[in-house]
């Protein structure tokens, strides 16, 4: 198994007491520097090019972001999402690793990989960057496995504590591309109610706040996990966020690590029934940086698995 980060995703700062920090990704880093995940394959990631982002985002939000980043100080997106110097390349390189790590699994160079990146990508639409997301990592990762490998059914997993709205914009149409989702409602950013359906290839689940482990599993055992397999993906990805953690500052569900192992165990079965195992995860939320460590290192142990 792969395991694709870089150094400039670590130098992304956008400004001090923000809850999106470089700390998160020093403590699933260090947290996947253990022993038991000294098999992992590590990888530096690529800068995704011009192509593959223009796939998911406009021409003129391509060039805003790369040409946004400041010589020195930050530049402000929107209230929650900044920019400082080395935001491009981190997001270059965040996204460059979800497309590589396609290549690797698509190409039988491994079965399934993990991207430590940052800044996440989930909230970011064709058009615009949100919610401390740049470019959608994931969907890039999608649109290339549809354009270059030719795949003719894509599956996206993602278990954030908030929407992932961007993922949903890029693919609401697509129907090659199944999105399904749980998330808490309400919360930001005011997305991911379960009328919105797509072209019939988009279930969302929300849940309350203070929803517990049972109800949660119980929601991706009935509802989630049966729609992903009944569209017998070729590819799984996976917008691996673990902010619905009880720890987490940022939000109101009560799940721990236990929870996301065996998520990513029930995920990593319907990968191996319907995809040759093939399967692609990236960081997105976690902000409670033992809570995150934590439930990193039980998702990547159960994808090593």
């Amino acid at each position: 198994m792969r395991l694709y980060t870089h150094p400039a995703c670590l130098q992304h700062d956008p400004g001090p007491g923000h809850p999106e920090s470089s700390a998160r990704l020093h403590a699933v880093l260090a947290a996947l520097d253990r022993d038991r995940f000294a098999a992992l394959d590590r990888i530096e990631a690529p800068r995704a090019s011009t192509a593959a982002l223009e796939r998911v985002h406009t021409p003129a939000h391509v060039a805003r972001i790369l040409g946004s980043a400041p010589s020195d100080g930050l530049v402000r997106l929107d209230e929650d999402t900044l920019m400082s110097p080395t935001s491009a390349e981190a997001a270059l390189r965040a996204a460059g690793a979800v497309a590589a790590a396609v290549d690797a699994v698509l190409n039988e160079r491994a079965s399934r990989a993990f991207c430590a990146v940052r800044p996440p990508g989930h909230h970011a639409t064709a058009g615009q960057a949100m919610g401390f997301c740049l470019f959608n990592n994931i969907a890039v990762g999608a649109a290339h496995a549809l354009a270059e490998h030719g795949l003719e059914r894509v599956a996206i997993a993602d278990f954030d504590v908030h929407h992932g709205n961007g993922t949903q914009d890029v693919f609401a149409r697509e129907p090659r591309v199944l999105f399904v989702s749980s998330h808490q409602w309400p919360l930001y950013p005011g997305s991911g109610g379960a009328d919105e359906t797509g072209v019939g290839n988009v279930l969302n689940v929300p849940l309350p706040p203070d929803t517990d482990s049972m109800t949660f599993r119980r929601v991706w055992e009935d509802r989630l996990l049966p729609r992903l397999d009944a569209f017998r993906p070729q590819l799984l990805l996976v917008s691996a966020g673990f902010d619905a953690h009880r720890a987490d500052p940022l939000a109101q569900l009560q799940l721990d690590a236990d929870d996301y192992a065996w998520l990513t165990t029930r995920l990593v079965d319907i990968a191996r029934l319907h995809a040759a195992g093939r399967l692609v995860s990236t960081l997105e939320g976690g902000y409670h940086l033992d809570a995150l460590a934590a439930s990193a290192a039980a998702h990547v142990e159960a994808l090593m698995a």
